[in-house]
């Protein structure tokens, strides 16, 4: 049979519980059709690029799946029906790998470290060659400094 790799998107508002019921309704449609389902990944509420139906944020989860055609088929028509669902993508794949997902490795490793990247970065001052000048001090008005109107011309300008 052949592998796919499939992912939706529910709605922001929707509850981890029901999203795992979802899955799980997913999953059913497809054993019924004569499909397996392997790994079953949730990734969280993670904010979207761009606004989908008023939702600024989804839950992510990823299913592999070994199905006939028509059983991936049916289970995106219920997708489709089902109003929670924002997105769905589903690609054939060569095959499946028991190693976790390139998003939950990312979230390990930032877990590990104490937060997203963008946390750990100090304040611009504070960097490398940035921190080092002294104060400006009182410095003179800036018509005076760069010939403004109140500055006197010379006859070259005149």
């Amino acid at each position: 049979m052949p592998l796919y790799e499939h992912i939706f998107l529910a709605r922001q508002d929707v509850s981890a519980q029901q999203v795992e019921t979802l899955t799980e309704q997913m999953s059913t449609i497809l054993t019924e059709n004569g499909g397996k389902v392997g790994k079953t990944e949730h990734w969280g509420l993670r904010p979207l690029s761009y606004r989908i139906n008023k939702n600024r944020k989804a839950h992510y989860t990823l299913i592999d799946i070994d199905a006939p055609h028509a059983a991936v088929a049916e289970m995106e028509r219920q997708m489709r029906i089902n109003d929670d669902i924002l997105r769905f993508m589903t690609i054939r794949v060569d095959e499946h790998t028991d190693q976790p997902s390139a998003i939950l490795t990312r979230r390990d490793r930032d877990d590990r470290r104490g937060g997203r990247r963008d946390d750990r970065r100090p304040p611009r001052g504070d960097r490398e060659g940035r921190g080092d000048r002294e104060p400006r001090g009182d410095r003179e008005p800036r018509a005076e400094r760069t010939g403004g109107d109140d500055a006197p011309k010379t006859e070259q300008e005149g």
